[in-house]
């Protein structure tokens, strides 16, 4: 009866090992990588939303006359940190637009930083306040956060004008080895929509769609794989599972 019972743990054990072990094909990314070389790179353009903070600068031929036009920097000027940049930028309001200095309530609405840039540049020269004036347009509060099997979970602030979506995962230190590389959700604001999408990164599809480079204010959650979901259950470990079974075998094997 004790051999009989031993090899059924041991087959049960053997079993349970086989379902807790993670594939290879689950686990690496951009398995079919080649079919994509040199495909072209999709470049985001984000239009601007509510509760964006700007940072507006404006030159022109003649300095004196673009420092009207020009916020005083909180601190000092060079030094400032990107928290002392937010206090003196250009907060979006709900309605999609700023107050600018001399011209007012500007909208922004449908606007990306390159179409505000290119809209006040205009603007100025056309109502004759500067001579060929130079606007650059900068958002000061990019932010992702990304959630679930991450090594780093938390929000985390980018300054650079696109990242990449792998890129945004290497801020959270990389998925951990119980993250569902097949099950990524992307959850993204536009326009006051909330659109959301799942991506496999094992596969290189994603790599040619929108989803390619993180828009501000996106949240990327990566689920748990079906092992970690199993392991979180109400029988938890091998050796649990193992007990239950060795009980029930022995309660069969007495009533017979």
């Amino acid at each position: 009866m004790n051999k009989l019972k031993n090899y059924s743990n041991l087959k049960i054990g053997f079993l349970l090992f086989l379902c807790s072990c993670v594939s290879k094909k689950d686990l690496l990314y951009l398995q079919d990588i080649q079919a994509y070389k040199n495909s072209e790179v999709i470049s985001s353009k984000n239009s601007l939303q509510e509760n964006d903070i700007l940072k507006i600068d404006v030159t022109s031929l003649e300095m004196n006359a673009s420092i009207p036009f020009n916020k005083l920097s909180v601190g000092n000027n060079i030094g400032n940190s990107i928290q002392l940049q937010q206090l003196s930028g250009y907060l979006v309001s709900s309605g999609k637009t700023i107050n600018f200095p001399i011209l007012g309530k500007i909208s922004v609405a449908g606007k990306t930083t390159q179409d505000l840039e290119q809209y006040l540049k205009e603007l100025l020269e056309s109502k004759g306040y500067l001579l060929n004036p130079n606007v650059t347009v900068r958002l000061l509060n990019s932010k992702v956060t990304i959630l679930g099997e991450v090594q780093i979970p938390g929000t985390f602030t980018f300054t650079e004008k696109n990242i990449s979506l792998l890129q945004a995962l290497g801020l959270a230190g990389d998925l951990t080895i119980d993250g569902n590389r097949k099950n990524i959700i992307v959850i993204r604001e536009i326009d006051g929509k909330r659109i959301t999408t799942k991506l496999d990164l094992t596969s290189s599809s994603w790599l040619n769609s929108s989803y390619q480079n993180i828009q501000p204010n996106d949240v990327i959650i990566v689920n748990p794989n079906s092992k970690k979901v199993r392991s979180a259950g109400l029988v938890g470990n091998i050796s649990t599972v193992l007990s239950i079974a060795s009980i029930l075998l022995s309660s069969v094997i007495l009533i017979r």
